[in-house]
């Protein structure tokens, strides 16, 4: 008995996997590696505003790099794709109020500004991450919470940006 639900589920497995693959499934990494490449350099701009937040954005594009383009790192005179990346304008506003209108509730706003340079031309996007925080009634907003909510939401905007690489793949394809 066992044996026969066994061979239902296998064959199930290899239909789904047949569907999947005759309508041409393809994932976004694919994609996105088409259109920006297998080596990538990256350079993030410091801001005046918040250098301390520069290096965890440069992290956050150097794991994007990897993990979502599935490329390598490279030096900026090897690449296929270098990415110049520029904090425009990280801002936070209440959103959440308590019963006595004491702020309980920030958002944080970043846009980033990518320039993604290839051999060929040069494109400038604009992406926009948002982080929602809670503080204590009457609080002040800590450095740390502060930029801890800025990382958040630049790598929001990474992903937004990912997003955009990757339709722009999907669309040069066809």
């Amino acid at each position: 008995m066992k044996t026969v639900s066994n061979i239902k589920r296998l064959l199930l497995f290899f239909l789904i996997l047949g569907a999947i693959n005759g309508c041409g499934y393809k994932p976004s990494a694919k994609f996105s590696r088409d259109a920006m490449g297998e080596k990538i350099s990256t350079n993030v701009i410091i801001s005046l505003q918040d250098p301390e937040n520069t290096v965890f954005i440069k992290d956050a594009v150097d794991r994007a790099v990897i993990q979502v383009f599935q490329a390598s790192l490279v030096d900026k005179s090897v690449s296929d794709s270098h990415l110049v990346i520029k904090i425009v304008s990280p801002a936070y506003s209440p959103i959440v109020y308590d019963k006595n209108g004491f702020v309980t509730g920030y958002r944080m706003s970043v846009i980033l500004n990518i320039t993604k340079q290839t051999k060929d031309e040069s494109k400038s996007y604009n992406t926009r991450g948002f982080y929602d925080f809670s503080v204590a009634p009457n609080a002040i907003v800590t450095d740390q919470e502060r930029y801890e909510a800025i990382g958040f939401a630049a790598q929001k905007a990474l992903n937004s940006f990912v997003a955009q690489v990757s339709a722009e793949g999907a669309r040069a394809k066809k």
